[in-house]
């Protein structure tokens, strides 16, 4: 059986003793306790030794139990200024009360009555106070320590190593305890050296140690994919603040004034207020009675002082519709992935922000079979094979639609929502060809791609995760030409 040198050394001082700590076999092989372990987890691959792991769990205390341990719990210290009744009042002048008040009306020590402190005559000492004194792990009163951040549990781990019987087999046939070469060198080479040497043997099925790299968290990564799959299909990114006016968040987009996404349980509203840009009178000629379009608006009276209020934007296309307004003229081809915000209950499929994917296309003679096309291109590219599309319903969009890609073992999951901006959102502008516009879900690609159950995954600090997920997806298709 081959064995390193430092294994041999170990065995055969392990050998006389049976069975020793790493620290005593460290001290006589005149090595580190690590690499004794090191050494005894090869030897035990090779049914030479066994390793005894023992978890011992003990108990310190902090600074401030050992203060309570000299001078008495906080409790135990008041108690003894309440020698005959006392006012509450009086009592709060002592420097413990805040704590000790409480404590003592807890464990039955005294009652309270119309401002009075008056003992009951029972204060033995308790689990806690027992405890404190010598602090036992396993001892009754701990976890009430525990609470009180009066204690600290921490635990001490120990390793014993014992040779088995296969091990002193070999032991008594004989170990070779001469000196090997370990690193073959350039002079031994020269010389020759290195064919009378006795050369260290190695084992090419043995597993590095796993190395961990730096490396981009697997949802930005994602991300990060997601922009270059659009940039390659000839997108431009555009990019904005995250505090917006109601007017670019709801109002240009043509949502009313009334509708429910704008109530404060679905939007965070800030104590600011923001200017109206040139040219928001069209906007307000559109929702009071559709302006010069065939539309006939959402009627009412629409108001300068609400659409100046700002929101921490809700979607990002309120950044899409700016865009636009600057750029009227086609062709118009932008994305944008950022975080949006709304006002929503945590639980393991929502979350208060997340990131959304914005995506425009305005130019001559673009129609609703571009935007399908656009779409089944990009999810494609993502590694999704199955997509399809059913009707839907937004404000600021019609015809609309909702994609949906199919997951094994998980059905169609719908994926966000599509469509063509409706003339009321862009004759404002000046607009006068169609615009193509989705806004998809980036956490919801991120969960399915990662393969998780929880959203909150995405955005933990979980080393586990961050190791264990390959930097490379190789299941993503190759680049293709665009739409």
């Amino acid at each position: 059986m081959d064995l390193t040198q430092n294994e041999k050394r170990l065995l055969a001082t392990l050998a006389p003793l049976g069975e020793a700590g790493t620290d005593e076999l460290a001290t006589a092989i005149k090595s580190e306790s690590g690499a004794v372990l090191q050494y005894a987890h090869l030897l035990q691959d090779k049914g030479l030794v066994r390793i005894v792991t023992e978890t011992i769990r003990n108990a310190r205390l902090t600074d401030e139990g050992v203060l309570y341990a000299r001078e008495g719990l906080p409790e135990r210290q008041l108690y003894a200024h309440c020698t005959t009744p006392v006012l509450v009042a009086d009592l709060n002048r002592h420097p413990l009360a805040k704590i000790g008040i409480g404590w003592m009306k807890r464990k039955g020590w005294v009652t309270i009555r119309d401002g009075v402190v008056t003992r009951t005559g029972v204060a033995s000492p308790g689990p806690d106070e027992i405890a404190l004194l010598s602090p036992d792990p396993a001892g009754e009163g701990i976890d009430a320590l525990l609470k009180r951040s009066l204690v600290i549990i921490y635990e001490v781990v120990t390793h014993r190593i014992a040779i088995t019987a296969t091990g002193e087999e070999l032991f008594r046939q004989g170990l070779d305890m001469g000196a090997e070469v370990g690193t073959l060198t350039h002079e031994m080479i020269l010389s020759g050296a290195w064919r009378t040497a006795k050369l260290r043997r190695y084992s090419i099925g043995t597993l590095p140690k796993r190395v961990f790299p730096g490396k981009l968290h697997p949802y930005q990564r994602l991300i990060e994919e997601m922009r270059q799959i659009l940039l390659e299909m000839g997108f431009e990114e555009i990019q904005g603040d995250l505090v917006q006016s109601a007017f670019w968040n709801f109002d240009a987009l043509f949502q009313p004034q009334d509708h429910p996404a704008r109530e404060m349980q679905d939007t965070f509203y800030l104590n600011e207020h923001s200017s109206l840009p040139e040219g928001y009178e069209r906007v307000r000629a559109m929702h009071e009675h559709g302006g010069e379009t065939s539309s006939t608006g959402w009627g009412g009276s629409w108001s300068p002082d609400k659409a100046r209020e700002c929101v921490l934007r809700t979607h990002t296309t309120c950044l899409s519709i700016q865009h636009l307004a600057a750029h009227p003229n086609p062709p118009v081809k932008a994305f944008c992935i950022s975080r949006v915000y709304r006002r929503e209950a945590i639980d393991p499929t929502h979350l208060p922000e997340f990131e959304q994917l914005e995506g425009i296309v305005m130019d001559e003679g673009v129609h609703f079979g571009n935007l399908l096309g656009y779409l089944r291109e990009f999810y494609g590219r993502m590694g999704f094979s199955g997509v399809r599309f059913r009707p839907g319903y937004f404000p600021y969009t019609e015809p609309s639609v909702e994609p949906e890609v199919y997951v094994e073992g998980l059905g169609w999951i719908e994926m966000g929502g599509a469509g063509i901006f409706r003339e009321e959102v862009t004759a404002p502008w000046g607009i006068r060809h169609p615009v193509l516009a989705w806004g998809l879900g980036v956490s919801r690609i991120g969960m399915l791609r990662l393969g998780l159950r929880d959203l909150r995954h995405l955005y933990r600090s979980d080393l586990a995760l961050l190791r264990d997920t390959p930097s490379h997806h190789p299941g993503r298709p190759a680049p293709g030409g665009g739409v």
